[in-house]
């Protein structure tokens, strides 16, 4: 008598076409200072990172350089481009640099106030919390016009790279967009990431397939 057919539990094998983004929040950024305000590029604050944060993008390279990545993508925000640069040196990748990457803009909070705000439990930022809305900000970037954004770069770079492993180093307001688009949860039900913690979406002309978040496995605890 024949052994009847056996049906294996299937591991994940990305579609093809589809691209593995490995999205990385950038390193610990410097602190902000009451009283002082960050630089600024086109209105958005641009700190650099501080050395907790360089160490940290030194154990992101060192975690990413054996995974087959055959492009980098940064937002034009120095903290970004700082944390993808022991990638780029181990790899020899020219980066791609994609202002629609860059993080949520913050409106009248910009330049380092946004920490100050949440730090001391201001009722609007209390508010921006319940609500899961960046807009309750004076000034700040609609959501219509934040998915709108991070949607045509995902698309870009998934459209430039079929089959293939992008780095993609950005920010944790964007990194909480996209997932949230990628599963219909909640706006912040992602929000939040850890500095130098990287997330896999795998994205297809149909959809984008979330296979992790937040993994820190390279960072030291706490």
């Amino acid at each position: 008598m024949p052994e009847p057919t056996r049906y294996r539990q299937a591991r994940f094998v990305p579609p093809a076409g589809a691209t593995e983004l490995l999205i990385v929040r950038h390193g610990e950024s410097a602190p902000a200072v009451e009283g002082q305000s960050f630089a600024m590029i086109d209105g958005h604050g641009d700190p650099p990172l501080a050395p907790e944060g360089r160490e940290q993008a030194q154990r992101v390279s060192e975690r990413l350089a054996p995974a087959g990545i055959t492009a980098i993508y940064t937002s034009n925000l120095s903290r970004t481009i700082q944390t993808a640069q022991p990638l780029v040196a181990r790899l020899g990748i020219t980066p791609n640099v994609d202002p629609d990457l860059r993080e949520v803009h913050l409106g009248a909070w910009e330049g380092g106030l946004f920490r100050q705000k949440v730090a001391e439990r201001d009722p609007v930022a209390e508010r921006m919390t319940a609500e899961e809305s960046w807009e309750v900000i004076p000034g700040a970037e609609r959501a219509v016009d934040l998915v709108a954004r991070v949607e045509a770069a995902v698309n870009r770079i998934a459209a430039a790279h079929p089959d293939e492993r992008v780095a993609v180093f950005t920010h944790g307001g964007i990194i909480g967009t996209i997932l949230a688009r990628a599963t219909g949860s909640r706006p912040f039900a992602f929000v939040g990431a850890a500095n130098a913690s990287i997330s896999l979406v795998v994205v297809t002309p149909q959809r984008w397939i979330v296979r992790s978040f937040n993994d820190t496995a390279h960072l030291p605890p706490g």
